[in-house]
């Protein structure tokens, strides 16, 4: 006889199956399915828009003293675009196969967390668990873009300034990490010499493209050695440069008067960004005239969340809950940009967690899947956590 799913399972795959998916995410469904989440949990439902059509969903469990600063547990509602012929099932299907692996875009990146904290304040509430301080789940969308229509703006409303947040949670890779500080989307345009492609011309934007893809990857060999060759450096303590965008040409036979490369560039903080940014311009001027660089997007934030015991009462009471768990955490720097910046911003301490142990890390990549006993033991660690934090005293 077949074994009955979990409840938070069937709610974590009807999560997936929501086609949150960038650049066009149905945000209208998926707000329909978190205030239904929402009102199941007890909380206040509030729904809200930085920016028209985005909407942010705000669910709030108020504790015995809310004049004491919250606890904030963000999750982000959109996910990267797919390639489906890529994968071995449909990813927006939420499909399960016999070894309780559960396929789809955002089981890792983090449809995964948003239900998991969910399901952790359910059980606490049924175990009739009351807090000290009142928490806040926020769902956020456009983080995969940027967040600038999301917890950007979201942290500069007096709504946000109301919840009074003390501490907050977010995405990591199944560990605690202090979030990545900085990170660019940069663009660098090269304009030459057009013509007849029959010709050697001289002077194109060709020519030039090549050596600004020969700089900035020989800076990428450079770091991926230092990462490789140093046991004690971890990926968020080296810079990462990837090639992720190409751009030009009108047609086969005619050598364009303008081509275009785009990089996602994450720099840990041991690098000035004001360095890296003067690294680049040499690179630019080494490639020739009427080579320039636009940065598309640039978040930067120096403010790191203490993560040494005795210096916290966030960290210990965090720290004791996984203790209490029998789970080890390591420590890093998130080698990605995530919503936490942000808050970070503002003064508010944040850590990086995602409970994905024993996992593939699969986030943005081809058949994105999370094993279901993983998914429900992450239940019961945040239910530790969560508590643990919200009991936090003063």
């Amino acid at each position: 006889m077949a074994q009955c799913e979990h409840t938070a399972v069937t709610t974590f795959r009807e999560y997936i199956r929501i086609k949150t998916v960038q650049p066009d995410p149905d945000y209208e469904t998926c707000s329909k399915f978190l205030k239904r989440q929402g009102e199941e949990l007890g909380a206040k439902v509030h729904v809200m828009e930085c920016v028209p059509g985005k909407p942010i969903i705000i669910m709030t469990v108020e504790g015995r003293d809310p004049t004491l600063p919250s606890i904030l547990l963000n999750s982000h509602t959109d996910v990267v675009p797919v390639f489906p012929k890529h994968w071995k099932y449909d990813p927006f299907s939420g499909h399960k196969d016999e070894d309780g692996e559960i396929y789809g875009r955002g089981t890792q990146d983090m449809k995964s967390v948003g239900i998991q904290y969910l399901e952790a304040l359910k059980q606490l509430r049924c175990e009739g668990n009351t807090f000290l301080r009142t928490i806040h789940v926020s769902f956020v969308p456009d983080e995969e873009i940027g967040g600038a229509d999301g917890m950007m703006s979201f942290v500069e409303t007096d709504y946000f300034r109301e919840m009074n947040v003390g501490f907050a949670l977010d995405e990591g890779y199944a560990s605690t990490s202090e979030d990545f500080l900085v990170f660019y989307d940069l663009n660098v345009r090269c304009s030459g010499q057009p013509g007849h492609g029959s010709q050697f011309l001289s002077n194109t934007a060709g020519e030039k493209l090549h050596k600004v893809i020969n700089s900035f990857f020989s800076f990428r060999d450079q770091e991926e050695r230092r990462l490789r060759e140093n046991p004690d450096l971890q990926l968020g303590d080296v810079t990462t440069v990837n090639l992720t965008m190409l751009e030009g040409g009108v047609q086969f036979n005619v050598v364009p008067a303008q081509l275009s490369v785009g990089f996602d560039i994450r720099i840990p903080p041991a690098l000035d960004p004001a360095d890296f940014e003067n690294m680049v311009q040499g690179w630019c001027r080494e490639a020739g005239e009427d080579v320039v660089y636009e940065i598309c997007l640039k978040s930067v934030n120096r403010e790191l969340s203490s993560v040494v015991d005795g210096q916290s009462p966030w960290w210990d009471a965090f720290s004791q809950a996984c203790k209490i768990e029998k789970i080890t955490v390591q420590k890093q720097i998130f080698p990605a940009g995530t919503d936490s910046s942000f808050i970070r911003k503002h003064g508010i301490p944040c850590l990086g967690f995602s409970p994905m142990n024993n996992t593939e890390r699969l986030l943005h990549d081809h058949n994105e899947r999370l094993n279901e006993k993983v998914f429900l033991r992450g239940i019961q660690i945040y239910a530790s956590i969560i508590s643990a934090l919200a009991n936090c005293t003063p």
